[in-house]
């Protein structure tokens, strides 16, 4: 079997309206490019095309969620909210979220190339899928947008999928370089759903993803965070995805492993102070792809989430692909290996300690599990 792809050309028209970069216009800041601009998802599918891997993979139509879809993981309210933002554009929908004409449908269409993406690995149509969506998804919580995110992409397709019995126990391994906080809230009280984010302490949302929120009541145990020091590299994310992520994973045992797919931990990212570059990424991604061979008949997914540096993205986001599909194409990342030479790569000790609390969380898990 094939790896999957789903790309639309209407995730491009989603307006994010201008900005310089991060920073809204206004005053004395002059209008520009937004930092989530289509740009990098534009960028990303020309290289899976132009470096030929395209016409290797099994490409999959994105066909939009529903509402009923949208209402199990988001109140009424907000899908209103949305509704009627989405028709008059050009507004914010929560903090750090630009909204713009007909961006509702566009969303219902991110959600639903997911929701495509994950069925067909539990179909077992494709061997593996990547979902190149935007808007992305993870920041969404039930009641509210932030950090670009309308709709909550991941948990309306596992949703969706438990209530239609394909599938019961799911793992959630978030690596964008922002706390997965929206996916962490819309199952904080779950234990069929495990969320695991590995993320940049403190950097957004402020005062999210601290490595003491561990879950609530029956999941409490089955939300870990890794809160990464500021300026971590390859050897600190290494570390953290075999001493935390995969013991995790392995004493879980899920049905179907997600991957909300953030490529803003590279070190050449605007909104991001890690170190990554497309070599670890494809090691990163390599380790699932073993995880789920090991635990879930290599039922493996993943999601677009972040990651705003135009010129770098497609080279992270080719080796997922690379890797998920083992194809290698003749594409040479021209920077990986120097970053490589930056200093702080190999793991630190302050990283090293924080790592070490972590794995703390994986014997919590395991007690939780055992207690069942």
């Amino acid at each position: 079997m094939k790896t999957g792809y789903v790309f639309h050309e209407y995730y491009l028209w989603h307006d994010t309206g201008t900005g310089a970069q991060m920073v809204p216009t206004g005053d004395f800041v002059e209008p520009g490019l937004h930092v989530e601009a289509p740009g990098t998802k534009r960028r990303f599918n020309s290289l899976v095309h132009v470096s030929g891997l395209a016409r290797q993979l099994q490409m999959i139509e994105p066909i939009a969620v529903s509402t009923e879809d949208v209402l199990r993981v988001h109140t009424p309210r907000y899908l209103k909210h949305i509704q009627d933002l989405s028709k008059i554009g050009g507004m914010d929908a929560g903090p750090f979220t630009p909204i713009g004409r007909g961006s509702y449908e566009i969303a219902l269409l991110s959600a639903g190339g997911t929701y495509q993406a994950f069925n067909a690995v539990m179909q077992g149509q494709v061997k593996n899928c990547y979902a190149l969506v935007r808007p992305p998804g993870h920041h969404a919580e039930p009641d509210a947008a932030s950090g670009y995110c309308l709709f909550g992409n991941a948990p309306i397709a596992i949703r969706r999928l438990q209530a239609e019995g394909k599938v019961e126990r799911v793992a959630v391994v978030d690596w964008d370089v922002h706390h997965g906080n929206g996916t962490q809230a819309m199952f904080y009280e779950d234990p069929s759903v495990l969320t695991i984010s590995v993320h940049q302490d403190n950097l957004f949302p402020v005062n999210s993803g601290p490595i003491t929120d561990t879950g609530r009541g029956p999941g409490d145990g089955f939300n870990i965070n890794i809160p990464l020091p500021p300026g971590s590299g390859t050897g600190a994310y290494e570390a953290t995805f075999d001493r935390v992520v995969l013991p995790a994973l392995d004493a879980f045992k899920p049905d179907l492993i997600v991957v909300t797919s953030g490529f803003d931990a590279s070190g050449w990212d605007p909104m991001g102070m890690m170190m990554l570059n497309s070599g670890c990424y494809r090691r990163l991604a390599q380790r699932m792809v073993d995880a789920a061979n090991r635990l879930c008949g290599g039922r493996l997914a993943m999601t677009h989430e972040g990651g705003y540096s135009e010129g770098y993205v497609p080279f992270c986001g080719l080796a997922v692909l690379e890797t998920l599909s083992g194809i290698r194409t003749s594409v040479v990342d021209p920077m990986s290996d120097h970053m490589d030479l930056w200093g702080g790569q190999a793991l630190q000790p302050h990283q090293d300690s924080l790592i070490r609390s972590a794995e703390e969380l994986v014997t919590h898990l395991k007690k939780r599990l055992n207690a069942r």
